[in-house]
């Protein structure tokens, strides 16, 4: 009966910074890994996924039972190019009435794919080496430049070093003799002219970045046809190193402020007591926060960072970078966080901290679709922003108010109203849309980490990955009197200590706050 189910087997490859053009996610009351959402002329699309296929293996291991959160993770581990064996809907569906083993479907297939995979790789006296890596090579010019010269080779693609003297700057960063230039500060140059790749290393000034790659490098990439680029390259050369420190909360806290530098963006360590934990532990001032506990935080508001500090109660471990080394990481266009991943070993030493990060992990990345209808004081919610900061945030959502039952939260990002995307719209246009509604709007809404999720894997955001929509068709009971309007303007969230000697802050915000917020630990 089984012998009818064809799996198939589907290698997608995006381009760096780019989408796959499909979503993965689980639906209630419906078995396995579904593909939904394949956008048109993409990857995916290219691939032959098709909506409502199910992800039976990622890269030749069997997902099916497997938590969607770790099925998420290992094709997001998987760089540009990712192998799915899927079975249509209907075939699934088949499969589960007559209780086939969805493992052994479509093993044979998962098993030639794992043979031609490690056909590819690196060999050396009959053992498997270890998988060639594009480099990156950070250079700081010397009084006789960089020490390297530039020529093309025809019928080969890009720029080739030549010239390489012994002792110069880019011997002493890992340049190597006929290595390919493949990016300079972040940009690809492949199909750049001498000319113009010359110019760009005179504009770099006094400090350069190169991604550059050799022979066997290139040979290994090719024959998977996968893109070379700096999110696969190997990070051990860069001379500054991000900072993992370790901290045990005393009886003053940790004895630092985190202040958001509105500029920026970042997270900055500011006034760290000489003699408290925070300096024991190696931080120091104007140090920039990277990430909390192992989980990336440069992309969120300082509110959302102090929160995950304070989480952790007694301890807490950060990953931080200097200036210097923050500037070099911002000159790849990289994170110091893929330095982290890449080379330190990212897992926490106690095990009940990787139970709460996997807990973490599996967040509902589903936006929501919510219909209110305004009550007698308003829709019952505020709508706010950061300063210098993309978006915006709802906040103070009235208890039992229109926007509290249609299933708006607190500090959900806006993404749409009555159907327009406003993510991108000045803060008086957005509440303008939101006067003219009247007395109903329809609100497309995330959450802060549903949002942040979005923006990584750089997926667009609509009201089809929502599920039903919550609809209060009719005015809620009122159980609180006190008025609410339904939009305000509101400076930035401003955090501070209450005292010198306390670890918890009181949030407040008034007209006179600072261009950064500050926060007591």
């Amino acid at each position: 009966m089984t012998s009818v189910l064809q799996p198939r087997e589907c290698k997608v490859t995006k381009k760096t910074k780019k989408s796959y053009g499909f979503f993965l996610r689980v639906e209630k009351d419906t078995a396995g890994h579904l593909i939904r959402n394949v956008e048109k002329n993409s990857p995916a699309e290219k691939a032959g996924l098709k909506d409502g296929d199910r992800v039976l293996r990622v890269n030749g291991v069997f997902v099916d039972k497997e938590e969607h959160a770790k099925v998420v993770e290992i094709v997001k581990n998987s760089g540009n190019s990712v192998v799915l064996l899927v079975l249509d809907e209907a075939s699934y569906r088949k499969a589960e009435k007559e209780g086939a083993n969805l493992e052994e479907l479509g093993q044979k297939v998962s098993k030639r794919k794992k043979k031609e995979q490690q056909s590819t790789l690196p060999v050396a006296n009959g053992a498997i080496t270890a998988v060639p890596q594009p480099r990156l090579c950070y250079l700081v010019k010397e009084e006789k430049g960089y020490g390297f010269s530039l020529k093309t080779t025809e019928g080969q693609k890009g720029l080739f070093i030549v010239d390489l003297a012994s002792q110069g700057a880019a011997a002493k960063a890992g340049v190597q003799d006929k290595d390919r230039l493949i990016e300079i500060n972040g940009k690809n140059v492949e199909n750049d002219t001498h000319e113009e790749v010359v110019e760009k290393v005179k504009k770099s000034g006094n400090h350069i970045m190169l991604l550059l790659s050799n022979e066997e490098t290139d040979r290994y990439y090719t024959s998977l046809k996968m893109a070379l680029s700096k999110e696969n390259a190997n990070l051990k050369l860069l001379p500054h190193k991000p900072r993992l420190i370790e901290l045990q909360k005393g009886k003053n806290g940790y004895g630092f402020y985190l202040r958001m530098e509105q500029n920026t963006g970042d997270h900055v360590i500011k006034d760290v007591d000489s003699k408290s934990p925070a300096a024991k532990a190696g931080l120091k001032d104007d140090d920039i926060l990277v990430a909390v506990n192992s989980e990336r935080v440069d992309a969120l508001d300082h509110e959302s960072v102090v929160g995950k500090i304070k989480q952790s109660e007694e301890k807490t471990t950060l990953l931080v970078v200097d200036k210097e080394t923050d500037a070099m990481y911002k000159l790849a266009q990289i994170s110091p966080y893929s330095y982290y991943y890449k080379v330190q070993d990212p897992a926490p030493a106690k095990p009940e901290e990787r139970v709460e990060l996997h807990t973490e992990q599996k967040v509902n990345h589903k936006p929501r679709v919510c219909k209110m209808v305004k009550g007698p004081s308003g829709f019952g919610f505020n709508l706010n922003m950061v300063k210098n900061k993309p978006g915006l945030f709802i906040n103070e959502v009235q208890k039992h108010g229109p926007a509290d039952v249609a299933g708006v939260e607190n500090n959900d990002v806006l993404v749409e109203v009555n159907g327009v995307n406003v993510m991108n719209e000045p803060y008086d246009n957005v509440v303008a849309r939101i006067k003219e509604s009247g007395n109903k709007i329809t609100l497309l809404v995330c959450s802060k980490d549903a949002y942040k999720y979005f923006q990584d894997e750089n997926i667009r955001i609509t009201d089809s990955m929502a599920d039903p929509v919550h609809d209060t068709s009719e005015p809620p009971a009122y159980t609180e009197t006190s008025a609410a309007e339904s939009e305000r303007t509101s400076p930035e969230p401003r955090e501070r200590a209450s005292s010198s000697s306390s670890s918890q802050s009181a949030a407040s915000a008034g007209a006179d706050s600072d261009s950064s917020d500050d926060t007591r630990f």
